[in-house]
């Protein structure tokens, strides 16, 4: 795969740092607030926002959760826009890449750190990673896991910038649809094993699983069970 090197921007400390998030999707911050090892570091200046309205002249603004739209004249305000998505780009971009891999049946889920562009999720790729699973976790453990593995690929990437490479995405794209409410409907004619990865990503408050019994609806939550 191609590889540049970027253009570093001045050598200024601390670096300005600002993880731009969204009140509308805010399950990344709740884990933000527990995950602050690597925000002690003082080679950087940390702050969060909620309106991009607010960001610029910033050394690296992190894109987390931000369901608004970003043009071209936001992006160019700050020196590098990053945002995290996890699947093997080109494949799999779009919407929800963690569950509908487990859908698919994958443990391991790969995570890249990207820029920023117009066109969503075809940036250059600055670092990548993995997260895995082990195939019994439900929805907050995934949440969970995936948060430390966002945090993880952070860190490791600000312990090497501003010195660090762009990687052009290369080869067959493919996208995931919007996952919506309506895709947590189970199928009674089939077993619990046979759904018992719908049943995992399925969020017990928001989006709970479901099923119909002729025109009756019914809805299914699942807890782990805490062994004594």
């Amino acid at each position: 795969m191609e590889t540049t090197s970027p253009t570093c921007p001045p050598r200024r400390t601390p670096y300005q740092i600002t993880f731009l998030l969204d009140t509308s999707n805010n399950w990344i911050e709740n884990h933000l607030v527990e995950s602050k090892s690597f925000l002690s570091n003082t080679t950087y200046n940390f702050r969060t926002s909620h309106n991009h309205a607010d960001v610029n002249n910033q050394d690296v603004v992190f894109i987390l959760g931000y369901t608004k739209i970003l043009n071209n004249e936001f992006l160019k305000t700050n020196h590098l826009n990053l945002v995290i998505h996890e699947s093997d780009l080109p494949l799999g971009k779009g919407f929800a890449p963690v569950q509908w891999q487990i859908l698919e049946g994958k443990r391991e889920i790969p995570i890249c750190l990207l820029e920023a562009t117009e066109r969503v999720d075809s940036g250059d790729i600055v670092f990548k990673s993995s997260f895995n699973l082990s195939g019994y976790e439900l929805y907050e453990d995934v949440r969970s896991m995936q948060a430390q593995a966002i945090f993880n690929v952070i860190s490791e990437f600000l312990k090497i910038y501003p010195d660090f490479t762009r990687t052009k995405q290369t080869g067959e794209e493919s996208y995931y649809p919007r996952r919506l409410a309506k895709d947590g409907k189970l199928n009674i004619d089939k077993s619990l094993r046979d759904q018992f990865n719908l049943l995992r990503i399925g969020n017990n408050e928001d989006w709970p699983s479901f099923f119909f019994v002729d025109d009756q609806k019914y809805i299914l939550k699942i807890y782990k069970h805490k062994m004594s």
